[in-house]
């Protein structure tokens, strides 16, 4: 081998080396005790209507805010798939989450683009007004990551159990739709909910593996973690941060 072999082989040993350090390197997350907001967004490829809302939320990805004050989220759902288009981002339970929410009385109906702003209906939206300001102090969610497996405490115990709701982010896609309401049109999304699982505990504190998801067309990675009480949509308290690739 020559010396450029050499060199070059070295090199690549050290990169190695470096990203098996990087993801043994324990990700940490912490809110404040400044109430962060849950943004949801409800969407769907097959809406004609969604792409502007989508493309709202898009912005925040280069928002100072973001993660800091804002843990924005986009819940496809699949209740438009009849239509003639299947958003492959869509799954039954965020519909159900949506419903969820409309039978607890968040929101006043089912429908897309609907937002959804720390547990409650916001339309503010469909006149471009501010996201509305939050100035609650709700105690800290912090979290770490090692590996694949997060720990997790909320320091407000509450009386009637918390769930701790984990969803992994994809975001910089693009799809492509063929058929239905926005045939030939090329989509990006960003904050997409890949996965959501929820774990309940009476100590507001948690040992759990992130869920699993596919990798493939997703550009980039996000963790979201908020807390609510058990049995209701409302967080008391939300975290997040970008998550490699490695960690999946």
């Amino acid at each position: 081998m020559g010396l450029k072999g050499i060199i070059g082989l070295h090199a690549l040993l050290i990169c190695s080396l470096s990203s098996a350090v990087l993801a043994d390197e324990p990700l940490r997350f912490s809110s404040g005790e400044q109430q962060v907001q849950l943004l949801e967004l409800y969407t769907s490829q097959g809406c004609s209507s969604c792409p502007p809302a989508e493309n709202w939320l898009n912005k925040l990805i280069s928002d100072k805010r973001l993660w800091k004050d804002i843990v924005p989220m986009a819940f496809h759902v699949d209740y438009w798939d009849y239509l003639g288009w299947r958003d492959v981002y869509a799954n039954s339970q965020f519909s159900n989450r949506q419903r969820l929410h409309r039978g607890a009385g968040n929101v006043a109906s089912v429908y897309t683009p609907g937002f959804v702003v720390n547990g409650k209906e916001w339309k503010g939206w469909f006149s471009r007004d501010p996201l509305p300001k939050i100035v609650a102090q709700s105690g800290v969610l912090s979290a770490e990551l090692q590996q694949n497996q997060l720990t997790a405490s909320y320091s407000n115990i509450q009386d009637t159990g918390l769930a701790l709701n984990v969803a992994v982010l994809g975001c910089e896609i693009d799809s492509t739709i063929a058929a239905g309401e926005n045939a030939g049109r090329k989509l990006q999304h960003e904050f997409v909910v890949l996965a959501h699982d929820r774990h309940v505990s009476d100590s507001g504190k948690w040992q759990v593996l992130l869920p699993e998801v596919e990798t493939g067309q997703v550009g980039k990675f996000a963790l979201a973690l908020w807390v609510s009480p058990v049995g209701k949509q409302q967080p008391l308290q939300a975290t997040g941060g970008w998550l490699p690739r490695e960690r999946l």
